[in-house]
C-alpha cells in the first residue's frame, strides 16, 4: 500500500522576514562590491577578473574584518554585526549617505554617524509652502529652526520678518516671547508636546554640539521649559489640532499633519487646514493681510 508523501505545512515554505532581510543585505553587499574597480580604494589591479569589482577578501581587508566573517555576511548568514563594523563596511564599499542609511537600515542598527541634513530647504519645497496658502504651512528642522513659511504662517502670531533669524526656533518662541504664549490659548499642552518631541529628537544627537547648545540655552532662559526637560516625557510629531489667537483676525482653529522631508524626527513640513468655515473665512482675511502691498 502506497503512502501519499507528507505535506510541509505552509509556514516552513515562508521565511522570517530576519531571514528576508539577510538576504537582502547580502544581494546589496554583493552588488555595491561588485561595482568598485580596486583602484578606486587604493589596491593595484592584476590583471583580469573572473567577476568585476572587489573580491570578498579585498573588502574584509579594507573594512578590518575576518574574510570567513564578511563571506558569511554576504551569504546571510544570522550573525551578529556591530555598528561599528558596519561603518567600516560602508567606509570600505564607497556608499554614499543614502546607500549607507539602506546598509543599517537591513542590518537592523541604527547609524551612530547619520548623514548631516542640509540646514535649508530646496526651491521645489518653497514652492510648495507658497502654492498651500491661505493655510499655514511652514518648514520645521528636527531643532524646530523654521527653515522656510508662507505668508498666511508669517502673520499666524506676529510678523515673523521682524523676528531676528537666530530667534526663529518654534521651541524658543514659544517659551519665550510673550506674544506666542498670549496667541497659544492650549499654550500648556503645546509646551509640554513640544519639549516632548524634542527630547526625543535629541536622542540621535546628544553629542552634537549645536543641540547641547540649543538645550542650554532654553534651560537658562526658561524655567518652565527647565522644569519639562526634567520630566522625560517623549512623543514624537503625529498630526492633530491647533488653536491659534490671531490678534489680526481672532480665533483659528486647525487640522495640522506633517509632510516629511527626512526620515522620521528630521525636517518636515507642518500644514494647517481650517477645521471649520469660520476658521477658513478668517484665514482668507489674514492671508489678504499678509499680501497687500503695504
Amino acid at each position: 500500500m502506497s503512502t501519499a508523501p507528507a505535506v510541509r505545512p505552509a509556514l516552513e515554505l515562508v521565511g522570517s522576514p530576519d531571514d528576508g532581510r539577510r538576504r537582502e543585505l547580502a544581494a546589496f553587499l554583493r552588488s555595491r562590491r561588485e561595482r568598485i574597480a580596486p583602484e578606486q580604494v587604493g589596491l593595484p589591479n592584476l590583471g583580469r577578473r573572473r567577476t568585476p569589482g572587489l573580491r570578498r577578501e579585498e573588502v574584509a581587508q579594507l573594512a578590518a574584518v575576518g574574510v570567513t566573517w564578511y563571506t558569511w555576511l554576504e551569504q546571510g548568514r544570522d550573525i551578529s554585526v556591530s555598528v561599528q563594523v558596519l561603518d567600516a563596511i560602508a567606509r570600505a564599499l564607497l556608499l554614499d549617505a543614502s546607500e549607507r542609511s539602506h546598509l543599517f537600515a537591513l542590518a537592523g542598527s541604527v547609524d551612530p554617524a547619520p548623514p548631516q541634513q542640509c540646514p535649508t530647504v530646496t526651491p521645489v519645497v518653497r514652492v510648495v509652502i507658497d502654492q498651500l496658502s491661505p493655510m499655514p504651512a511652514v518648514a520645521l528642522n528636527a531643532r524646530f529652526d523654521i527653515l522656510a513659511y508662507n505668508a498666511t504662517y508669517r502673520l499666524l502670531v506676529d510678523d515673523l520678518d521682524a523676528v531676528p533669524a537666530e530667534e526663529r526656533n518654534i521651541m524658543w518662541l514659544a517659551f519665550t516671547h510673550p506674544s506666542w504664549r498670549t496667541a497659544l490659548p492650549d499654550w500648556n499642552d503645546a509646551a509640554r508636546t513640544m519639549v516632548a518631541k524634542f527630547r526625543a529628537a535629541m536622542a540621535d544627537h546628544v553629542a552634537e554640539p549645536v543641540w547641547k547648545a540649543q538645550l542650554k540655552r532654553l534651560q537658562l532662559a526658561s524655567p518652565e521649559f527647565a522644569e519639562l526637560w526634567q520630566q522625560h516625557d517623549v512623543t514624537v510629531a503625529t498630526e492633530g489640532q491647533k488653536r491659534f489667537l490671531n490678534p489680526r483676525v481672532g480665533l483659528l482653529h486647525f487640522e495640522f499633519t506633517n509632510l516629511w522631508l527626512a526620515p522620521r524626527q528630521g525636517s518636515r513640513v507642518i500644514s494647517y487646514a481650517p477645521a471649520d468655515e469660520e476658521t477658513r473665512t478668517r484665514l482668507a482675511e489674514l492671508e489678504r493681510l499678509a499680501t497687500r502691498p503695504d
